[in-house]
């Protein structure tokens, strides 16, 4: 029985930092799943025998049944579950597309949920999912309004995973980091550099996760920005958070 690691989002800038960490890991082959089949290929080029590519529109609810099938198929020791894949855009929330808001919940809410209900029959005692949550969960966020209310979802879920499946051995962590250095993030606005404050490379973030993953932590929060984030949102007046936050974000959206 193969002992795998499932990952989506895998050809992104935290799923390469995700495959790095899974490298160091006990396990035979990483199933790495994306959208766009040359990613795939290089991952596989570049790590051979380590790497199972599987192009999958996450979206679909017909494509990620692919996940289910191949479970099946396989029977695998799923020792990592990562769900990474999600959708952001910096906006108002009124110049969102029906499209794009249902497929931000899809991606964000639903494929998580779906996938950790495909992979744990297949988990035995000391199997780590990670979640891939965000700081913006904390607490409400104007002009990333949608993203991070499916992030709040997402937290929310993947703790009371946590609890659930203590009885059988398996941590479930929801990943919270603050802004994450990628292509997701938009790099200028009307000509201006944009300034993401606490901002953090990938690897960093990959590498907290496991590490609080393997304490059996339900949440992992990386940076002492982010650290400093979570207690604001504790102490201080939600609605003096959002006039900060909507404030320095603003300008980015007009």
């Amino acid at each position: 029985m193969s002992k795998i690691a499932i990952l989506t989002g895998a050809t992104g800038g935290l799923g390469k930092a995700f495959i790095q960490e899974l490298l160091k890991e006990d396990i035979d082959i990483i199933w790495a799943i994306g959208r766009n089949s040359e990613k795939l290929q290089e991952l596989s080029n570049k790590y051979l025998d380590k790497i199972f590519p599987i192009q999958c529109d996450l979206a679909s609810e017909e494509e990620a049944k692919k996940i289910r099938n191949l479970l099946e198929e396989h029977k695998p020791d799923v020792k990592y579950l990562i769900n990474n894949a999600g959708i952001s855009k910096m906006d108002k929330i009124v110049n969102f597309t029906q499209e794009e808001i249902s497929k931000t919940i899809e991606i964000n809410c639903k494929v998580p949920a779906i996938i950790c209900n495909y992979a744990i029959p297949y988990m035995n005692k000391g199997a780590k999912i990670l979640n891939i949550s965000s700081a913006s969960s904390f607490q409400p966020n104007p002009y990333i309004a949608l993203y991070s209310a499916t992030k709040v979802f997402l937290r929310s879920y993947t703790r009371s995973l946590n609890y659930e499946l203590k009885e059988k051995g398996i941590s479930a962590t929801a990943v919270c980091p603050g802004w994450i250095d990628t292509d997701m993030l938009k790099k200028e606005h009307n000509g201006k550099k944009v300034k993401y404050y606490g901002i953090v490379p990938t690897e960093k973030v990959a590498r907290k996760a496991m590490k609080d993953s393997k304490r059996g932590k339900d949440m992992s929060v990386c940076s002492l920005f982010v650290k400093y984030e979570h207690l604001w949102s504790k102490l201080l007046p939600q609605k003096w958070i959002m006039h900060i936050w909507g404030k320095s974000v603003k300008k980015y959206v007009d």
